[in-house]
């Protein structure tokens, strides 16, 4: 067996692999970096596709490395589809993906392009064991992905870096922060337990929860704001109308249901500010 802790063959390894793609937490970033691109404008569909493909490569790395710490570092999980020396490869071969892509960039863009795009890497690798036990780390390490893959989106095909492209960024940073925190909410009593100090550890799920909704209600807030000064269209607002919808329903909820609904919610929000940006409807 290469890659796969159970069975033996090729079948056995491709599926291995293929555990580590979690499309509900992969889509999110590759669609932040076409939405960058399709930001600049006019785009090339190959340069965006490179810098998707390395963003690919980044959360894949964040999600074998994830697994491995907690299976074979913490003990926290009962099983991992990789063996040892399975995550190992597959790291390296993620890594090595996500090497080409950044040379790809510096060669078809600079070296600004591969450089705005490397932090991406480095918060998928460090996220377990280093960025997930600190209350500010783990919640802000996957919204600051999603932030990244914006700005490099629009950088590769821009060249720059934007007024909309950065408040597109710390729109989604802000809303996915208060997001994670109802993530983690799901997991309060094993995290306690085990010392992990996510915010409802470290101030309580109610404290916690009161301050997730503070936060999307301030991205909320951003969105609209900057569509009244023009930096977002004007139908931007309808974005933020469906998502705050979303978030009302889901404050009945407990912590799975509301995640559930608040990551659907995102897509939605993702999908609206797109259509706003490429068709101004409103303009």
């Amino acid at each position: 067996m290469v890659f796969a802790r159970h069975g033996g063959g090729a079948r056995a390894d491709l599926a291995a692999i293929a555990s580590q793609v979690h499309p509900v937490f992969m889509l999110p970033p590759i669609a932040a970096s076409w939405f960058g691109s399709m930001l600049a404008g006019e785009f090339s569909l190959l340069t965006g596709a490179i810098h998707a493909t390395a963003i690919f490569a980044a959360v894949y790395t964040a999600h074998v490395k994830d697994g491995y710490v907690d299976f074979y570092g913490r003990g926290e999980d009962d099983d991992h589809p990789l063996s040892e020396r399975g995550c190992e490869r597959a790291l390296a071969g993620a890594a090595a993906l996500f090497v080409l892509c950044l040379l790809a960039l510096a060669g078809r863009v600079d070296a600004w392009a591969a450089l705005l795009t490397l932090p991406c890497w480095l918060i998928g690798y460090h996220h377990a064991p280093q960025l997930d036990t600190n209350p500010v780390t783990t919640t802000t390490g996957y919204p600051a992905g999603i932030a990244l893959a914006i700005l490099g989106g629009y950088y590769v095909q821009a060249g720059t870096v934007g007024t909309s492209a950065l408040s597109f960024a710390l729109v989604f940073l802000v809303l996915l922060s208060g997001v994670k925190v109802i993530d983690d909410e799901q997991d309060y009593a094993y995290d306690k337990s085990i010392e992990k100090r996510t915010v409802a550890v470290a101030v309580g799920p109610e404290r916690a929860r009161q301050s997730a909704y503070a936060l999307m209600v301030l991205s909320l807030l951003l969105v609209v704001g900057l569509a009244l000064v023009r930096v977002f269209p004007p139908s931007s607002v309808f974005a933020a109308v469906a998502f705050g919808a979303v978030a009302a329903v889901s404050r009945r909820a407990d912590s799975e249901i509301a995640t559930m609904l608040l990551v659907r919610g995102s897509y939605v929000f993702l999908a609206l500010l797109l259509a706003a940006t490429w068709f101004r409807p409103l303009s």
